[in-house]
């Protein structure tokens, strides 16, 4: 196939060795032992150097191995950034366990879906969430080991007011009961005098299963493999490294880590890619305290800053944001949504800094398309293609397009997951013959090989960053009783790029939004709940039926 992205690459290589390291495993070691005294994660002004995580990764993970849990078997993680996350994530994936990223802030039914469809048998939570796990554990039979932990419990005598403050001041840890769980900091002092078995890995070992909506509104484990995660992180590495010339070998570069860890662009784009060339990340367990957040860039210079553009709005509308000093950032890099021209323009007014523009999915580990980081102003454009991935426009006979015409977004590289888990019908509505993983996105791509992101082909919302799918919004609203249809479409959101909205066919004329929105409240996250529901005598439907979704967004 025709490349013309490769014209534009200048010294970055076409291709990638991913031989360079056997797993994901690998590249912890690799990274402990060259930067062992080096701090790699800060939260709270707190910090654990690489040494120390690699010595209590050791210890968590040779509590595993002696749980009985086999090799490949899947062990959840239900945190918020903390120092326990980077821990709790190193051992499982060096004990040749399957990291299953759960967001804390799923319901009751979120939960159960995810765990029992991945059939984890262990989980790491945080406190503020295990009455979530609690109500959800009557449906879990696979799940033997639950550790939970508390957000102070690597912050020391500070923990324990953090810890104080969380429970009886901010009350944001409900009473909960499980019966067989595990403090984290019992498995930390039961582990003490236990040795991590090194386990074999090849890339082709299953990683994460990192859940999405796929190509509908059922959530899925991407399964991700060694192999796709080491891929991503060497491409990203060589992709970014015209960012750091002229920087010291002695100069570690900090990343700002608001995105969420378990999200995989906060993971692979911030955590991995970090770690890998010996950087800090500077954990931010609340990204919506705004407030907080630049306290920690007042006092932390940061030399690489990934976030959403939500993020970027909100910090560039706080009052305090134009008296940071961002001297030494080399790289703002948004993804997980589009980047708006008005904020990338602002922010470089702001910082004198562009924010480089990044595409990607939970099923391409997530790196896919990146604009140069060597970019002087935003262009409106996704980016290139990474070094090893290959981008094809198709129409939908799987034909591929002229230049400068508009098609469906597919993708081939060594990122690309290796199915969707226990899902082979799914797996096959997404991949192409040759490879292509059919994105569901439309683009178009011009002379040099930059593409640009036009539409979504599917019905999915975007809300900063993170996929709703409509089918699961209309499934949850026509439970109730007082519902007879629903459909669910996006709306443009000042804050969040884009929200739900809802129209509603009442079966009970009683019912009100108020009402509705309550019931929501128990079985969708936040960012899936609409903003707005709109109630309708009726909603438009084709000759079979099929609610049309579209002539609701156009009206």
């Amino acid at each position: 196939m025709n490349k013309p992205w490769l014209s534009q690459y200048g010294d970055i290589p076409a291709e990638i060795n991913i031989n360079q390291f056997a797993s994901i495993a690998a590249i912890y070691e690799d990274a402990f032992t060259r930067y062992a005294q080096r701090p790699l994660a800060m939260s709270m002004e707190k910090t654990l150097t690489y040494a120390e995580v690699k010595a209590y990764s050791d210890q968590v993970g040779a509590w595993l191995q002696q749980r009985g849990l086999q090799k490949g078997d899947r062990i959840a993680v239900m945190m918020p950034n903390c120092l326990q996350y980077v821990v709790v994530v190193a051992a499982i994936l060096r004990a040749g366990f399957c990291v299953v990223n759960v967001n804390p802030l799923y319901t009751t039914d979120e939960l159960e879906h995810q765990l029992k469809d991945s059939g984890a048998k262990a989980i790491f939570i945080l406190e503020n969430f295990a009455v979530t796990l609690e109500h959800a554990l009557p449906h879990l039979p696979e799940m033997k080991h639950i550790i939970v932990s508390k957000m102070g419990d690597f912050l020391g005598f500070k923990g324990r007011i953090v810890d104080f403050v969380l429970k009886y001041v901010k009350k944001m840890i409900p009473a909960w009961r499980i019966d067989n769980a595990i403090a984290f900091k019992q498995v930390l002092s039961e582990s003490q005098n236990l040795n991590l078995t090194p386990v074999s890995l090849t890339h082709d070992d299953l990683a994460f299963l990192q859940y999405t909506g796929g190509t509908t509104g059922v959530a899925k484990g991407a399964m991700l493999t060694h192999g796709n995660l080491v891929a991503n992180v060497l491409q990203v590495t060589s992709w970014c490294s015209e960012a750091f010339k002229g920087m010291s070998e002695q100069e570690q570069p900090v990343f700002l880590q608001a995105l969420p860890l378990y999200h995989i662009f906060g993971f692979t784009a911030g955590a991995m890619y970090c770690m890998h060339i010996g950087g800090q990340v500077l954990l931010i367990a609340n990204a919506r305290d705004v407030h907080a957040m630049i306290g920690d860039l007042h006092k932390h210079a940061v030399h690489v800053f990934p976030a959403v553009n939500t993020l970027f709005n909100a910090l560039l509308h706080h009052p305090e944001f134009k008296k940071i000093d961002f001297s030494n950032l080399r790289v703002a890099l948004g993804g997980g949504m589009s980047v708006q021209r008005s904020v990338a323009e602002e922010f470089y007014q702001q910082t004198g800094k562009p924010i480089i523009e990044a595409y990607g999915l939970s099923e391409t580990s997530p790196g896919a398309l990146f604009n140069p980081v060597t970019a002087t102003q935003y262009t409106g454009y996704t980016g290139l293609p990474l070094p090893s991935t290959d981008i094809a426009i198709l129409d939908d006979d799987g034909n591929e397009v002229p230049l400068g015409q508009t098609g469906e977004i597919c993708i081939r590289g060594p990122q690309v997951m290796a199915g969707y888990w226990q899902r082979p019908d799914e797996t096959e509505k997404v991949m192409t013959a040759d490879g292509f993983f059919r994105s569901g996105d439309i683009g178009v791509m011009n002379e040099q090989g930059y593409v640009k992101l036009v539409d979504r082909k599917k019905d999915m919302i975007l809300v900063s960053g993170f996929n709703v799918y409509p089918n699961e919004v209309e499934d949850v609203a026509v439970t109730y009783p007082k519902v007879l249809e629903a459909a669910a479409v996006a709306m443009p959101h000042e804050h969040s790029g884009e929200a739900v909205k809802l129209f509603i066919v009442k079966k009970d004329d009683s019912l009100t939004a108020e009402e509705l929105q309550n019931y929501l409240k128990e079985h969708l996250t936040g960012y899936k709940r609409p903003k707005v529901i709109e109630f309708r005598t009726e909603l438009p439907k084709s000759n079979v039926g099929k609610i049309l979704r579209k002539e609701l967004r156009g009206q």
